[in-house]
């Protein structure tokens, strides 16, 4: 999966090196606009020039910027476009802020640039895509004549409407043929069925064919044997694998392992350049939370102490990704007999079949004997400065700064099949479901609705969503987490 990444970020390689020619074009430009003038020999020049284009090229490996960039619509080529400028402008500016060389740029340059940039970049894209596709679909040599085979109508309709929408391939279906040799000489949509699956490779051997699309459950003697047929004949056969919505939400990748060919399917993969930019957010996140964590320990610990006499650190084994057991840790906010009281307390569990404890007012909180909330382990676990320590867990590599929150053992225990989903990644500090109105969320079922969710549409900035939310979430005090 890593290798195709690598694959398709050369494969896009003209529209890298555009790319990189309207960042140059647009560098130039705010520099006239700033300075009235232009030196290709200046030094200023040289070095921002070449700042902002080791920028670009992190940003395109960091997001796989032209992943699919042929079959992307205006609006989100737009989006990308933008996130692509933003990151470039952050990027640049980190480095001249950490390299302390800010001040022998203009920061006029730099706006106009990055300005300049998003509007000629976003241009140059969509003129290109749109003169690419239209030499693809004018040129006869790139038109594919496709028959499309199946065993029902209503499959047949879908594969032809997903064709026909497909406009980078240039498919031209001449025809379909079904099981049901009553429909030979009806039409399906605008598509005539011109054969039935017995006689479906005398028609291809008659008529210009490039490829099939075979798409057949049922009869796999009868599948495996017209893509025989067809391959002996000299043309490409397509089997489609899984045509069902319950692989809906699936990444199915066919790739080479241990000498097979095989179709590799999981709720979701990512490419080595995306995981290796989590990891470093996660590294650069770990170094600064554990430097707050030690900051805040000099005043948590005696307030701690004082209330509950005992360790200042709580730490307790929970269940990571796929199911990988790793030790958490946690400023104490409750008494050290929690544990014990936990099973006294279950009956008030807000969240039924114990797979997730919560409830109003917990007595194990330290100083909250009364149930009125304001002890001191109240206002460490409102403000989230219990899990501040986790920060090590995340510089460690046992969770993720964005994730989903890892069970306990005996929670895991009583966790059916599809609950199990919810830990195809490593646990986080922070998730979707705690910022999507934790403290009124009491099915289980919807939080590992939400952690899916997550799961299956992970993104870089989804994280940079829910990281500022999070900020925003505690900074209201809207319950712990």
């Amino acid at each position: 999966m890593y290798k195709r990444s690598i694959k398709s970020w050369v494969k896009h390689l003209d529209f890298f090196l555009l790319d990189l020619l309207c960042l140059q074009i647009a560098l130039i430009l705010g520099t006239l606009i700033r300075n009235g003038q232009f030196n290709y020999t200046d030094e200023a020049y040289l070095k921002c020039a070449t700042i902002f284009a080791a920028a670009d090229i992190i940003a395109v490996f960091a997001f796989s910027t032209f992943k699919r960039v042929l079959k992307r619509g205006f609006y989100k080529e737009a989006i990308i476009t933008v996130r692509q400028a933003l990151t470039v402008l952050v990027l640049a500016t980190f480095y001249m802020f950490v390299t302390k060389s800010a001040h022998t740029f203009s920061r006029a340059i730099v706006l106009y640039t990055c300005a300049f940039y998003l509007v000629i970049s976003y241009m140059v894209r969509v003129c290109y895509k749109q003169l690419l596709l239209k030499l693809i679909q004018g040129t006869k040599s790139f038109v594919r004549k496709v028959l499309v085979i199946s065993e029902s109508e209503e499959v047949a309709i879908s594969v032809i409407n997903k064709l026909k929408k497909d406009m980078l391939e240039n498919f031209e279906i001449v025809g379909v043929a079904l099981s049901d040799t009553e429909k030979v000489g009806s039409k399906l949509l605008d598509t005539q069925v011109v054969a039935d699956l017995d006689n479906i490779a005398e028609y291809a051997c008659r008529e210009w064919v490039d490829e099939a699309f075979i798409s057949m459950t049922i009869d796999d003697v009868k599948r495996d044997e017209l893509v025989n047929q067809f391959v002996e004949m000299g043309m490409t056969a397509h089997l489609i694998l899984m045509e069902h919505e319950d692989f809906e939400a699936n990444r199915n990748v066919i790739e080479k392992l241990a000498g097979y060919t095989v179709l590799t399917s999981s709720i979701r993969t990512i490419s080595m350049s995306e995981a290796f930019l989590k990891r470093f957010i996660d590294i650069i996140g770990g170094i600064v939370g554990c430097i707050l964590t030690a900051i805040m320990f000099i005043f948590i610990a005696p307030a701690i102490y004082i209330k509950s006499p005992g360790p200042i650190f709580f730490s307790q084994i929970r269940v990571g990704r796929n199911g990988k057991k790793f030790k958490i840790y946690k400023f104490r906010s409750m008494y050290l007999d929690a544990e014990e009281r936990k099973k006294e307390l279950m009956e008030k569990n807000k969240i039924s079949g114990g797979l997730m404890f919560k409830m109003d007012q917990d007595p194990r909180i330290i100083g909250n004997d009364n149930c009125d909330g304001k002890g001191i382990g109240n206002f460490i676990r409102n403000t989230s400065l219990d899990e501040f320590p986790q920060f090590l867990n995340v510089l460690k590599g046992d969770m993720s700064l964005v994730g989903t929150r890892p069970p306990t053992l005996d929670e895991w225990e009583k966790y059916e099949l599809h609950h199990r989903a919810r830990l195809a990644i490593k646990p986080g500090i922070t998730g979707l479901w705690q910022v999507s109105g934790r403290s009124n969320i009491t099915d289980f079922e919807e939080v590992v609705k939400l952690d899916r969710k997550y799961i299956s549409e992970w993104s870089f900035g989804q994280d940079i969503k829910i990281l500022i939310k999070t900020v925003l979430v505690v900074l209201r005090r809207d319950g712990s987490m």
